[in-house]
């Protein structure tokens, strides 16, 4: 029979009035437990009773939980909410990580303010016992429900970044490092992205071997064993966002070398045939854009002359010869196509590999290859001092906002590219060639020091120097996919964000800026095609 308002009062005042040896009140405290059955004013009494006197009642404790766990799941929002606030309260010695567990259940409610006062309750219990929290958390993401899961891992990945250090403990971390690798044998793409942002996130994760440890977890997840299927959008998409998270991890002394051969190996010959997850996605601007940033990090390659050999093809399907000189249609109407973006990303991933076989363009190719090579080059090069010039001029005396409007914002970026190219050209036109420059990608971040010095637009662009480039790269923003079906990594494409990427451009969207369509150099311009 469910108590009262008045004998709930009653039962607690006994309680509350015994100084020595509640437990010989076993029968009041029985009967707050049972005004969980009772009226909305008995269980909001009871949500606030029954955990006040729980520790002195250890032969209640699975009762006095259950009775709390009912209330959690009442029809009455505000009386949900009163009982989670006190759940805490329940979470000591081997009752917490049942406590975390329900906890963990809980987040998965839509009403706002009780999603908070869970969350709350299990950051509060988190700072009580944290490994045992994480056993409640991880016990859910490995078998509970799908919105369970989901919401688990969200929670870990924004919540764990908050915690004092006295709470992360080295123990706590290796906790988390064992956990999440039994998770990432069954992940959604969404998933895996939050739970390297969480394993990423790890003090313990922060030095050379933790780092390595990371790439390790994205080599699996990448699947580098296998041959690409460039028609498979699944197959692409896991390998791009694979190649995301590990770039990051990547420096001097942890090595991008299995992700540089892979490309070479099996993205490069088929860079025609991938198979775009996003439709608007240029996918082999992409893919090359990728490539280019993990250059730098590469190490000692087993297939090097192979694999410098295959991108040296490439970049010469991107680098034209000039057009026949005599007369004829062909000659007056066709006009080669420069890829500029697919150039800068081509040219400084061949000339980050080039640096470990330096005798490649000398010894490694014909003679009549080296000739073709430099013929194209030199074309591209004659193009690119036009657009540099117009582009330099276009941007004169520009500063502050006047450099923030879309259009010129796509000036600078075309600016740098050309910049970029220029100076790596100029390096391979050296006898021998040499591979000594280097530049900021067009995409990247410009270093602080650099950016203080550039005054005006005209200064805007690429920087050649013989000085090393510092291995502390800014990190590229991770880029997630969101709501792929369960399956290993992502079975299919869900709303893959890409972040906000710069443009790529071609010779006639670089004309057509600067020029219009009459030809003519305008000072007003439009930008009429599509962002890429």
């Amino acid at each position: 029979m469910a108590a009262t308002v008045e004998e709930l009062y009653r039962n607690y005042g006994i309680l509350a009035d015994e100084k020595e040896d509640l437990s010989k009140h076993k029968d009041a405290y029985q009967a707050i437990l049972d005004g969980v059955k009772g009226g909305p004013k008995e269980k909001r009494l009871a949500a606030q009773f029954i955990p006040k006197f729980f520790c002195s009642f250890p032969a209640l404790a699975d009762a006095a939980i259950n009775a709390q766990l009912d209330l959690c799941e009442d029809e009455d929002v505000s009386i949900r909410r009163q009982a989670i606030k006190e759940l805490p309260r329940f979470a000591s010695g081997e009752n917490l990580p049942r406590v975390a567990d329900i906890l963990t259940q809980l987040l998965q409610t839509d009403d706002s303010a009780e999603f908070n006062q869970v969350n709350t309750a299990l950051i509060s219990i988190f700072k009580i016992d944290a490994k045992g929290t994480l056993g409640g958390l991880f016990s859910q993401i490995l078998q509970g429900e799908d919105i369970v899961r989901e919401r688990a891992i969200k929670f870990l990945s924004t919540k764990l970044k908050m915690m004092p250090d006295d709470t992360m403990t080295k123990e706590v971390e290796d906790y988390i490092f064992i956990e999440t690798k039994k998770v990432l044998e069954d992940v959604t793409g969404e998933e895996f992205v939050l739970l390297m942002r969480i394993l990423s996130g790890l003090k313990s994760m922060q030095t050379v071997s933790g780092r390595q440890q990371l790439v390790e977890l994205v080599v699996e997840q990448a699947f580098l064993e296998q041959a690409l299927n460039p028609t498979d959008a699944d197959s692409v998409d896991r390998l791009l966002q694979c190649t995301r998270q590990a770039l990051p991890l990547f420096s001097k002394n942890v090595h991008s070398t299995r992700f540089v051969t892979y490309f070479c190996e099996f993205v490069l010959p088929n860079l025609s045939l991938l198979t775009s997850p996003v439709a608007e996605l240029d996918i082999q601007l992409e893919v090359l854009k990728l490539l280019a940033e993990m250059g730098p990090y590469c190490g000692d390659m087993d297939k090097l002359e192979v694999n410098l050999n295959m991108l040296f093809e490439k970049l010469l399907e991107f680098m034209p010869l000039p057009p026949e000189e005599e007369n004829g249609e062909n000659a007056a109407n066709e006009e080669p196509k420069l890829q500029f973006s697919y150039v800068e990303c081509l040219l400084f991933s061949f000339h980050q590999l080039g640096k470990k076989l330096p005798d490649f363009l000398i010894d490694k190719i014909s003679a009549e290859k080296l000739k073709d090579f430099k013929i194209r080059l030199q074309y591209f090069a004659r193009g690119l001092q036009v657009y540099i010039r117009q582009l330099r001029v276009a941007l004169q005396g520009k500063t502050g906002d006047a450099l923030k409007t879309e259009e010129n914002k796509i000036k600078v970026v075309a600016l740098k590219i050309t910049n970029n190219i220029n100076v790596l050209i100029k390096d391979l036109f050296h006898n021998p060639p040499s591979y000594k420059s280097t530049v900021t990608l067009s995409w990247k971040p410009v270093q602080k020091t650099e950016a203080a010095k550039r005054q005006s637009g005209e200064d805007i662009g690429a920087t050649a120097t013989t000085k090393k480039l510092p291995t502390n790269l800014p990190r590229r923003d991770a880029r997630q996919i969101y709501n792929p079906p369960s399956g290993k990594y992502s079975a299919s494409i869900g709303n893959f964000s890409y972040g906000d990427r710069p443009f790529g451009f071609s010779l006639a969207q670089v004309s057509y800026l600067l020029f219009g369509a009459s030809g003519k150099f305008r000072s007003q311009l439009t930008f009429e095609w599509k962002n890429k």
